[in-house]
């Protein structure tokens, strides 16, 4: 499948903004069954790039002269559902391991993980675990945050995409499966779908595998993968720091397109 993405954001500032630090994790690389064919950003600022300690590719985006709008936008092609593998790893495994505060288990977690992560840990005991949080935690916007914890997620029993990812890792490391948080965009043909999304890779059996937990499916050819991490944190599309500005308002939008080359 060939994906055409074009991906905006705009920051607009209620005051002048001083100085502006931004880490954009908006540029997907080839491996892991897909294939880059072309890919550029263009922002009003000095980019420099940099890999992160996850394999990530990073770009640090600055601008030190008054500003009131920040534009970014990340596009290009990418050809997925290949049989390429992933890249060279530049963590073991077993670094997926460690629980961060997003990700940490209380009593409730724990009993999910042990009903449904049986004691010969296999593909299907994954899939028994992605259906039971979509079961518990029903897919709804604006009532939880980029802040929010799996412990608290699964209480409220609602949240997105990131929150089912992190009650996903949060069970997998409770029981020692090494489990690590994945940004990237999801294509769908009639279009409700297409933004930036997340998932989950779990370590099963020697590789990773990942878990599309809130449309309850293995991640296949529709998802573009653009970071890792141990969660949100480490693999959120853009973060970054501001002197100044007062109130901000951002708007972002995804288009994606498939086409026959």
């Amino acid at each position: 499948m060939h994906l055409h993405i074009e991906h905006n954001t705009r920051y607009a500032y209620e005051d002048p903004v001083d100085y502006t630090i931004q880490y954009l994790r908006l540029t997907p690389q080839s491996g892991f069954g897909q294939h880059v064919k072309h890919w550029d950003l263009r922002v009003n600022g000095i980019l420099l790039p940099h890999v992160d300690a996850h394999g990530n590719l990073i770009h640090t985006l600055v601008i030190d002269k008054p500003h009131q709008e920040i534009n970014i936008t990340a596009y290009g092609e990418v050809e997925t559902n290949l049989d390429l593998p992933p890249q060279l790893e530049p963590l073991a495994p077993t670094v997926y391991l460690r629980a961060t505060p997003l990700t940490m288990v209380d009593g409730a977690l724990r009993q999910l993980a042990q009903q449904t992560l049986t004691q010969n840990i296999d593909i299907g005991s994954l899939d028994a675990l992605m259906q039971a949080i979509r079961d518990r935690v029903i897919y709804r916007r604006g009532v939880t945050c980029v802040q929010t914890s799996a412990i608290e997620a699964y209480t409220k029993g609602e949240g997105v995409c990131q929150d089912h990812a992190h009650i996903f890792i949060a069970c997998c490391r409770y029981v020692g499966i090494p489990a690590r948080y994945v940004s990237g965009y999801l294509f769908t043909k009639d279009g409700h779908l297409v933004e930036s999304h997340a998932w989950a890779d779990a370590w099963v059996s020697g590789q990773w595998h990942s878990f599309d937990v809130s449309n309850g499916q293995r991640a296949n050819g529709i998802h573009v993968r653009l970071a890792v991490g141990l969660d949100y944190q480490d693999a959120c599309p853009i973060s970054g720091i501001r002197r100044g500005g007062g109130n901000e308002q951002m708007q972002v939008k995804v288009q994606m397109s498939q086409s026959q080359q």
